[in-house]
């Protein structure tokens, strides 16, 4: 089940994520650990997540068992009782992983990078805090839940029994249709292009340049992709092959397009030696200049065309990955024949369209910089 209800549409920080640790810790007469046991009792589990556009509910059961946890799994997500006992120890959980994870350079750069790429008052690059966690309490996750716990979207895998599919008709009947308030509509304003902090503690430097990018609905969404298949999308990348190999001042560097509901991030991310920082930097920024300015050799394409093919092939070699792969085509509103579109335009790009590919929407100047460590 997909429920409009991520961060682009929380009214106070933290909301989403507190709204969805709970769905499952309690309802009227039943606390979390009954809930939790049930479902055990028949081999069936409950994945929860809150995301940046959407919170996802997901339950996984055998398709004998489905009648007896459904009735369970549907109070879960239209009667949650929020117990304040269960988000107190939420908060402490969530307050002693975010001190330990404020001490990690990768995770301190993650999340300055997108709040320097599209400011710390947009919901893509908010974080949520210390201090925030005190305004969050039982009645606001009740509120929140109301406002937004409409499903947007049901998705069902698998072979159900004509009772079980009679019985999720008629729990999805009892969802009254609503018109779900509009969010704030939010203008990107990036700030402080580079970002050096120095941690004289720290022997290694994270580092992170990015940009905003373009999203799955743009004609060049295919083609973009490849690109950064190129740049630093598998092992043979122009990237690892650089600082990696010949350098040596990594073990990794990875490049990586999000596409988000409205709008989208461009990634490159590594761990160096503080004293190579400048120079993985430098050296970064040339291989991105080098893909404006100098041509792709055929071989280098097709090696890269034929790994990210090959990759997409694997995407959809399961019931539950063409499932993600439908749900993407439904939440973007892209066209149904997108994937096989993206096969096509991705076979049939040239190396002088990589280039004015890049020149368009990848350049050195372009790219915001974070340097923790």
């Amino acid at each position: 089940m997909l429920f409009k209800s991520g961060k682009w549409y929380e009214p106070t920080p933290g909301i989403s994520h507190f709204t969805a640790q709970l769905l499952d810790k309690g309802i009227p007469g039943k606390t979390a650990y009954q809930i939790a046991t049930w479902f055990d009792l028949f081999g069936a589990s409950v994945e929860i997540s809150a995301g940046l556009d959407f919170t996802s509910v997901s339950l996984y059961s055998l398709a004998s068992n489905v009648t007896e946890i459904l009735p369970l799994f549907f109070q879960l997500v239209t009667n949650p009782a929020f117990p304040l006992d269960e988000l107190s120890q939420a908060k402490d959980i969530f307050s002693q992983n975010l001190k330990l994870n404020l001490e990690k350079n990768s995770f301190v750069a993650n999340r300055n990078i997108r709040k320097n790429i599209f400011g710390e008052l947009h919901p893509y690059g908010a974080t949520l805090d210390l201090p925030h966690l005190d305004t969050i309490n039982p009645g606001l996750l009740h509120e929140y839940f109301k406002s937004r716990f409409i499903p947007h979207e049901v998705y069902i895998t698998g072979k159900l029994s004509v009772p079980a599919k009679n019985m999720v008709m008629d729990a999805l009947s009892q969802f009254q249709p609503q018109a779900l308030q509009q969010p704030v509509h939010y203008t990107a304003m990036g700030q402080q292009p580079v970002q050096l902090v120095e941690k004289p503690e720290s022997i290694q430097t994270s580092l992170r340049l990015g940009k905003r990018s373009i999203n799955r609905s743009h004609p060049q969404y295919p083609q973009l992709i490849l690109l950064n298949h190129i740049l630093g999308g598998y092992f043979g990348s122009r990237l690892m092959k650089n600082l990696r190999e010949e350098r040596g001042l990594t073990y990794g560097i990875h490049s990586s397009i999000s596409p988000l509901a409205n709008d989208s991030v461009f990634m490159i991310g590594t761990d160096v030696n503080k004293q190579d920082r400048e120079l993985a930097i430098s050296e970064i920024k040339n291989e991105v200049n080098s893909l404006c300015h100098k041509p792709v050799s055929k071989d280098e394409l097709m090696l890269a065309c034929n790994h990210l093919l090959g990759g997409l092939q694997l995407d959809t070699a399961n019931p539950f990955s063409v499932m993600e792969k439908v749900k993407t085509i439904r939440t973007h509103d892209l066209n149904p024949e997108f994937y096989n579109n993206i096969f096509v335009k991705i076979s049939e790009t040239t190396p002088s369209e990589i280039n004015k590919l890049a020149q368009t929407h990848l350049t050195p100047e372009s790219l915001y910089t974070v340097a923790i460590g």
